[in-house]
């Protein structure tokens, strides 16, 4: 793929009079062209599952119909702990649900693969959506986000979002977040807000453009504090645990610092995991953080969850195109709000910046593929021409954009006099397992909140409704498994719904010797049925931990 070289692009920038793009005419056409879900042999069926018959990408099908890695063996000296509550995953949704349930004064564990905070939260910079503009409401909130969706969201939980919207903003207020002000000298000024991609008003709420760092800030100190709840870090979940009647009753965490399994029996299970971007759908790079390998949805779709919208996918329109050591990495939509144009190898505006992502990220694609694109050193993407904002608005770099700022200076680009070369990035799962209002699944007892649950978004997401919806229904989903949740857990419990599992893949001509979830990405260098197949297991007397928590 050629493009114009850089520095006669860069020329051509420069003598550019920024005129206003076409209007776009056919939107339907521009995104089967050449928008990455639609491209020809890059899905395949699923032949067992709940969703049996549904296309999803193939690497995502790989290990959506793999098997378990751990059997009955392994269990078997494993130490036993019981909780209320156990929540996988502590990014937003995680910590959120989590604080929650113990708000309730239950019993809650919080484990994670990584450390806390490690997470898509804290990779989200544009902001969070909420109506609380005076010319603005959960009802028009409601309609762009179906409508940016391609009206295929779940219209009961779009409205949930929106209701819940404001009273969100409130709670993280509470909690100690930041929110950057229309006047930054008074703290009484009204929250300052601006108009995301594919909305009707300006609905945007921010800090800077850190804003899911600001967030994870006060939520991780907020779980630390807390003593009701138990924090597990590098602690990945393995595999859930089932009932005789495939009900969810806990998990199996794996212990990565001292190589031990523990068997987690819980009345309820949040999972708030995270999504597929380390998977490198259709070979793009991500904006995503080092766990998102889809591991949670691969156990949740083992358990009999049901699935929707997995063959959808948000690749996000300014991803680093140059230089290559920071290939896929995010530049917020923060800075096409703003004001930021993009701009062809011909020095030409050729896409509303502000129209929904999808549309966004198909036209750079078309421009790069039609030979318009910037080549540099072997790459091709457009520019985002920031020099010309900070032109425009003195100081904007300094003040808003700090996010930008500093990758500016990891590039070694000086923003503001040269303009950053962006192409689009593996950023959202827009799909996932289907819930209820209260982020309960087809699977009863067990629960999935984030980036890992489906149905919010439609077949895409609009800028700031995904860190909304981590809160949302990460804290309803904690309020709903508290207030249903069992004091004693299930008497009976294993690995009961593998079996029927392992004989739907050998039915099914699947094989069998294909193990998943994967916890991190291939070039991590690590496999866990490796791992366990190789360490030499320490046998523990299984007994009851009741009293630790």
């Amino acid at each position: 793929m050629a493009g114009i070289a850089y520095e006669q692009a860069l020329a051509n920038l420069r003598n550019s009079d920024y005129a206003a793009p076409p209007e776009l005419t056919d939107k339907q056409t521009l995104l089967k062209k050449y928008h990455p879900d639609y491209q020809e042999g890059s899905t395949q069926k699923l032949v067992v599952g709940a969703n049996k018959g549904d296309a999803c990408p193939t690497t995502l099908a790989k290990l959506l119909q793999s098997n378990a890695p751990i059997t009955d063996a392994d269990l078997a000296g494993a130490l036993v702990i019981n909780t209320e509550v156990l929540v996988v995953g502590a990014g937003g949704a995680g910590c959120a649900a989590a604080l929650e349930v113990s708000a309730a004064g239950r019993k809650v564990i919080l484990a994670t693969k990584l450390r806390i905070g490690d997470s898509n939260t804290v990779m989200a910079e544009g902001g969070i959506q909420a109506a609380v503009g005076e010319d603005d409401s959960p009802q028009t909130h409601y309609a762009d986000t179906l409508k940016a969706g391609h009206l295929c969201a779940d219209k009961k939980l779009v409205a949930q979002l929106a209701i819940s919207a404001p009273k969100t903003i409130r709670w993280l207020i509470e909690q100690g977040m930041s929110f950057d002000r229309e006047d930054t000298s008074s703290l009484s000024s009204k929250l300052l807000r601006k108009k995301p991609g594919g909305a009707t008003r300006a609905r945007i709420l921010s800090f800077k453009d850190y804003t899911g760092v600001e967030m994870m800030r006060v939520l991780r100190e907020a779980v630390e504090l807390d003593e009701r709840i138990i924090v597990w870090n590098r602690c990945p979940l393995v595999e859930l645990l089932s009932d005789e009647d495939g009900n969810c009753v806990g998990g199996v965490v794996y212990d990565l610092s001292t190589h031990r399994f523990m068997l987690v029996r819980a009345s309820k299970v949040i999972l708030a995991t995270g999504g597929t971007g380390r998977l490198h759908l259709n070979n793009f790079p991500t904006s995503n953080h080092y766990g998102a390998t889809a591991d949670g949805m691969v156990l949740a779709y083992r358990i009999g969850a049901k699935l929707r919208e997995i063959d959808s996918y948000q690749y996000h329109p300014t991803g680093v195109a140059w230089p290559s050591f920071r290939l896929g990495g995010l530049i917020s939509e923060a800075a096409r709000s703003a004001g930021a144009y993009l701009v062809n190898g011909e020095g030409k505006r050729f896409i509303d910046e502000l129209l929904p992502r999808d549309i966004v990220s198909s036209a750079i694609l078309r421009e790069c593929a039609e030979g318009r694109g910037v080549e540099r050193e072997g790459k091709v993407g457009v520019f985002l021409d920031v020099p010309d904002l900070e032109r425009r608005n003195p100081g904007i770099l300094k003040d808003r954009l700090v996010s930008l700022s500093h990758l500016g200076k990891q590039c070694e680009i000086d923003l503001t006099k040269e303009p950053v070369m962006v192409r689009p990035t593996l950023h959202y799962q827009n799909g996932g397992v289907v819930i209820d209002e209260n982020g309960m699944t087809t699977v009863p007892n067990l629960y999935c909140v984030g980036e890992m649950s489906g149905g919010i978004h439609g077949r895409n997401r609009m800028m700031g409704n995904a860190l909304q919806e981590i809160i949302t229904f990460g804290r309803r989903a904690g309020e709903h498994a508290a207030l249903t949740a069992n004091q004693y857990p299930a008497p009976k419990v294993g690995l009961f719904h593998l079996y029927n599992w392992q004989r739907e893949l050998i039915l099914s001509n699947v094989p069998t010797d294909v193990y998943g979830p994967i916890l991190f990405p291939e070039y991590g260098n690590f496999d866990f049925h490796k791992e366990i197949s190789l360490r030499t297991r320490t046998k523990h007397s299984v007994k009851s931990n009741n009293d630790s928590l």
